[in-house]
């Protein structure tokens, strides 16, 4: 992997769920509406001043949401943050940087 480059897509784990569960509400918050399906399907991850987590995210039906969140160091002590996201995505989508 290149320092500070994102590393290969990789299915979810346990830990990748609740990634995405803990900025969930942040999401939904932001589009207006609430997601009764939210399964985190496969991730990547970048070293930064802390970690970037890009999810993709099956929301229901043939829908998926890539998500950005940003897991700050230890020491921080702060909660993960949603960064960005991008709606309207497809499950063959690739999952990449923005």
């Amino acid at each position: 992997m290149l320092c500070g480059g994102a590393s290969a897509a990789r299915p979810a784990t346990d830990e990748t769920q609740h990634i995405a569960n803990e900025v969930k509400p942040q999401l939904e918050e932001k589009e207006g509406k609430t997601f009764d399906v939210f399964t985190a399907v496969e991730f990547k991850t970048q070293v930064v001043a802390g970690t970037n987590y890009f999810i993709k995210v099956h929301v229901g039906n043939d829908d998926f949401m890539h998500l950005r969140v940003f897991k700050s160091l230890p020491h921080e002590n702060k909660p993960l943050s949603l960064h960005s996201y991008q709606s309207s995505k497809a499950k063959h989508d690739e999952l990449s940087y923005f």
